[in-house]
């Protein structure tokens, strides 16, 4: 298990941009493994947003954010970041950072809740029309 916190969360309109952070407690629980987010909209599920491999070599998107949302990670800081950009409405949602579960996990699209081990507490975004 490891610390994360998520921070950057906020109202912002349509067509915004947000930068969430995530910043884990120490590095070796950081740097060696995927990091993702997700996220949860009320009445719906948990939905993979954004992955990235533990040496930042490799990211994956869900197809809703591809082209607005980037993922990276900074070794140095602990951290890792969300950018996101032309913010919509359907955005809007509690985000939550993850590890992933095994270090030097692979990454892929679809990744999945089981993929991840350690989990922040959430930031909500809210995007007006």
């Amino acid at each position: 298990q490891v610390q994360l916190v998520e921070s950057g969360g906020g109202l912002v309109q349509a067509g915004g941009s947000l930068r969430l952070s995530c910043a884990a407690a120490s590095g070796r629980t950081f740097s060696d493994y995927a990091m993702g987010w997700f996220r949860q909209a009320p009445g719906k599920e948990s939905e993979f947003v954004a992955a990235i491999k533990w040496n930042g070599g490799q990211t994956y998107y869900a197809d809703s954010v591809k082209g607005r949302f980037t993922i990276v990670r900074d070794t140095a800081k602990n951290t890792m970041y969300l950018q996101m950009n032309s913010l919509k409405p359907e955005d809007t949602a509690v985000y939550y950072c993850a590890r992933s579960r095994y270090a030097y996990a692979s990454v892929r699209a679809g990744q999945e809740l089981g993929d991840f081990g350690s989990w922040g507490q959430g930031t909500q975004v809210t995007i007006s029309s």
